[in-house]
């Protein structure tokens, strides 16, 4: 499954919010320095979707706010 996401760094209030049927807004307390931002989004998005986080891969937007992972729902073996 494709997810876009917004990310709002250095924010207050952790969490993850859908603000379309194909948009999500990730909200995470640290900075986006040295990936810690994005590492922070898989473990929450892993989270919300009930998956461990190596199922949760960065595929776009690195360095953007506007990110796309890729989750894998398949149940596990």
């Amino acid at each position: 499954m494709l997810v876009r996401v917004r990310a709002k760094p250095r924010s207050k209030k952790e969490g993850v919010k859908r603000l379309s049927e194909d948009l999500l807004e990730v909200r995470v307390s640290v900075p986006p320095e040295g990936g810690r931002a994005n590492e922070r989004i898989r473990e929450l998005l892993a989270s919300f979707f009930g998956v461990s986080k190596s199922r949760v891969k960065l595929l776009k937007g690195e360095t953007s706010r506007e990110k796309l992972f890729e989750v894998d729902l398949q149940p596990e073996r």
